[in-house]
Formats: structure tokens, C-alpha cells, sequence
């Protein structure tokens, strides 16, 4: 998230800007009350959707813009990402 509002809010205070703030305390509230607590899988992924439509769709896209550029900022995270979402999601998965 913050790849993304540096490049496209470019909050004038390092951080985030208050709408991104917003989007973000939503999803950890959200995250923390997920049925699949430490299963749980990416949410492009799963099966139970926990945000309200429109915050799903400000969610996917943040990810379309920042999910290219994490492998170059932040490898480690991008790919544990890529991990999770390939051996960790999928449905049949999600029962056991």
C-alpha cells in the first residue's frame, strides 16, 4: 500500500495519506476476523470474501500497481507472497 500512495497520492509527510490510512486499518480489521485465522490464504484466492465490495476493488488496485514493482522494492515480501498464493490458497487446501 505504500508503494502505491507514494506514487500515485504523494502524501506530502512520509507515511501514508488519510485515505490510505483508512483503506489500511479497515483491511487489519478486517484480516484479524478472517474464519481462517493462521490458514489463511491470499485474499485473490479465497473463498470467503471479507470486504465490502467497493473495498475490494480499492484493494485489487493497489495490488495491480504495487504488486510488480514489490518484487524490486521488496523482494523478500513479493515473493513469500508468490509463495503463499501458488501452495497456500488453494481451495481444497483451505478445508484441511
Amino acid at each position: 500500500m505504500l508503494i502505491h500512495c507514494r506514487d500515485i497520492h504523494k502524501p506530502e509527510k512520509a507515511g501514508l495519506c488519510s485515505e490510505c490510512l483508512e483503506l489500511l486499518d479497515y483491511a487489519r480489521k478486517r484480516t484479524e476476523k478472517c474464519v481462517f485465522s493462521d490458514n489463511k490464504p491470499v485474499c485473490s484466492q479465497c473463498p470467503v470474501h471479507c470486504y465490502r465490495p467497493a473495498k475490494r476493488e480499492d484493494i485489487r488496485k493497489i495490488m495491480k500497481y504495487s504488486g510488480p514493482r514489490m518484487l524490486k522494492r521488496h523482494p523478500i515480501l513479493a515473493v513469500r507472497y508468490m509463495y503463499r498464493k501458488k501452495f497456500k490458497s488453494h481451495p481444497d487446501r483451505l478445508q484441511k
